[in-house]
């Protein structure tokens, strides 16, 4: 195996221990030292390649955000699904990844109030999404009811529920399972209620 082969494995590596430790220790309570045991390497290795648990974590939720809006883009573009259907599409997709990438909201935060700009670079989410086929029928669809109103309206209702996630749990005693369930149930309400908003403004 070449350097460079060897390389790409142990950073891999790195990367697939990185995740498991965020998801399951959260990116506040996960340690440097907990990612290179999982990884099977030694710390100083670690350093060597992503000098610190703020990067590491930076470049895995970049990965993730960036496949998952490589992965819409055949949704988005379908010329011959509905409106409602590629919505039901877009929440069910989004509510899935942030069930397995739970630290993806609080790495969203961060970077809007740092480099917002080169955020939306990075994500590939501008390409993705402005001039697709899905905008169109999102604009005709509202028409004099504010596109970008219902477009954020549409975000909301996808991401806050995971960003408020803590209060909800613990304000009204929902345990994980329970809350698992209100986010299976969302991927049906949200189509529901952003239909009723394109209809009645």
């Amino acid at each position: 195996m070449s350097k460079a082969d060897k390389d790409h494995t142990t950073e891999e590596r790195i990367k697939e221990a990185a995740r498991e430790v965020f998801t399951e220790k959260g990116f506040a309570a996960a340690r440097t030292r907990d990612i290179a045991e999982r990884a099977g390497i030694n710390l100083a290795l670690l350093n060597y390649y992503f000098r610190s648990k703020e990067n590491l974590f930076n470049i895995i939720m970049l990965e993730n955000l960036h496949q998952f809006f490589s992965g819409l883009k055949g949704v988005l573009n379908d010329e011959t699904s509905s409106l409602e259907a590629k919505i039901e599409s877009i929440a069910s997709n989004y509510i899935d990844l942030l069930m397995k990438q739970p630290n993806l909201p609080l790495f969203i935060m961060m970077e809007i109030r740092n480099e917002p700009q080169k955020l939306v670079e990075k994500m590939g989410i501008r390409d993705v999404l402005k001039n697709s086929y899905f905008m169109k029928q999102f604009s005709m669809a509202a028409r004099e009811n504010k596109p970008l109103h219902l477009l954020m309206n549409l975000m909301a209702l996808i991401i806050f529920p995971f960003i408020a996630r803590p209060i909800i749990q613990n304000v009204v005693d929902v345990d994980n399972t329970e809350y698992i369930q209100l986010m299976q149930e969302r991927k049906k309400l949200i189509p529901r209620w952003v239909k009723a908003l394109l209809r009645n403004g």
